[in-house]
């Protein structure tokens, strides 16, 4: 209490202003009209970081099960083999982050069983070394991983993929290589009968639809080749792929191309990060509205405290001083505003897993059904930049909303304030 009594006087009217005005029906609704503002601003900043918190979940479960599948960095050579792949491999270890390594050899084909056919992504691995650099050895549902041996041409396909072409572990398929056999007869297709070994689900519906893997060995034989299209790494920190690939491209020797995962999708990234942006400016202007409703709760003060403020001219305040108290009463609004927003966004967003099913419950629905989505429940991440980012924009937006009412407090002129009084 005797820190709030030594505080400088344009400080002490700002804030009693700020509070509920009892003495008047009208005091009473400016102060209710602040409520609102303040509550608006709230409502609004908290509806932010929810929405990118959800955002952000959704961003990080669809980039983990990509990455699932996918690798960290692809190295692969200009030529379109690499043979001598164990010794990229031994460079590539240099650098500390990387932490696993596996060749692969990638190529498209066709599938055809019955009369249905698909083209798919091929990929051959080593079914020793493919582990250290992907999950697809734990994303296995049917069948079993070891099954892709050398010489047994056996195949794994995913969960989407081998539903369309309806096919089972143990049923045959025949691939399709795009490359032909030059015969007398003409240019043929060559063409591979592969056992299914193994069915996999990465969640993920273009991989899960589009993906098989074969053995590396039997892939070089399918589709001859001399050695590997490349290698694939895995890094301890996903998010530093990118400086980890620069670091590489200084290491590794030959005449080498280095693509890590922010590039190989970078359609799909640059578009998320779009969508973020244009909701946050959407969302922002939510805020604003909110902010700017001080512009009137403000004005209306100044007008009901016109007297108030002729009596502190004459006792000596200057136009900088009343300006002061009514910049400081919409701050304070702002401030309030914004944080009961960023408490309740936080906890909110941190509790998105309890919230929804009990909502669900409560309704009888489910927003995610798992008939239609591969996710079945709202994932949420939040990120303390973005909660600073919104704090920030909504105090400076309410602080921009005091201006215009507060400089017209300053321009009342006593004499003709007080002529009705």
């Amino acid at each position: 209490m005797s820190i709030i009594k030594n505080l400088p006087f344009e400080w002490l009217v700002g804030i009693r202003y700020t509070r509920a005005g009892r003495r008047s029906g009208r005091n009473s609704f400016i102060s209710f009209i602040s409520l609102i503002s303040m509550a608006g601003i709230a409502l609004g900043v908290a509806a932010l970081i929810v929405v990118l918190s959800v955002m952000n979940g959704f961003q990080k479960e669809v980039r983990d099960r990509m990455l699932s599948v996918l690798s960290h960095i692809e190295v692969y050579d200009a030529s379109g083999s690499m043979p001598d792949w164990r010794a990229t491999a031994r460079e590539a270890f240099q650098d500390k982050e990387v932490i696993g390594a596996a060749p692969y050899v990638a190529a498209q084909a066709m599938l055809t069983h019955d009369d249905t056919v698909r083209g798919v992504m091929v990929r051959g691995i080593l079914t020793q070394e493919e582990p250290k650099v992907s999950d697809v050895a734990q994303q296995i549902k049917a069948g079993s991983f070891g099954s892709l041996q050398p010489g047994e041409f056996n195949i794994i396909l995913g969960k989407e993929l081998a539903r369309g072409l309806h096919v089972e572990v143990g049923d045959k398929v025949t691939m399709i290589a795009p490359q032909g056999q030059v015969t007398p007869a003409g240019v043929l297709p060559r063409l591979k009968q592969f056992t299914v070994g193994a069915i996999f689900e990465a969640g993920h519906n273009e991989y899960d639809s589009s993906l098989a893997f074969i053995q590396i060995d039997d892939a070089m034989r399918m589709f001859r080749l001399d050695g590997p299209s490349g290698l694939r790494l895995r890094v301890q920190d996903m998010q530093r792929a990118p400086q980890v690939a620069t670091a590489l491209s200084r290491i590794l020797s030959g005449n080498l191309y280095i693509l890590d995962w922010s590039k190989q999708n970078r359609t799909w990234f640059a578009a998320v990060q779009t969508e973020k942006r244009m909701m946050f400016i959407i969302l922002t202007l939510i805020v604003a509205v909110a902010a700017f409703n001080l512009v009137s709760t403000l004005v209306m003060t100044v007008t009901d405290k016109q007297s108030d403020i002729a009596i502190l001219r004459t006792l000596g305040a200057s136009p900088g001083s009343i300006m002061k108290i009514f910049m400081i009463q919409g701050a304070l609004v702002g401030l309030l505003g914004t944080a009961i927003g960023v408490g309740l966004g936080v906890i909110v967003a941190l509790n998105v897993d309890v919230i929804v099913p009990f909502i669900e419950h409560l309704l009888g629905v489910q927003f995610l059904s798992k008939d239609i989505y591969l996710i079945t429940a709202l994932p949420s991440d939040l990120r303390w930049p973005d909660v600073w980012t919104i704090g920030s924009v909504s105090v400076i937006l309410a602080f921009l909303a005091t201006l215009y009412p507060s400089w017209r407090a300053a321009g009342v002129r006593p004499a003709e304030a007080l002529r009705y009084e």
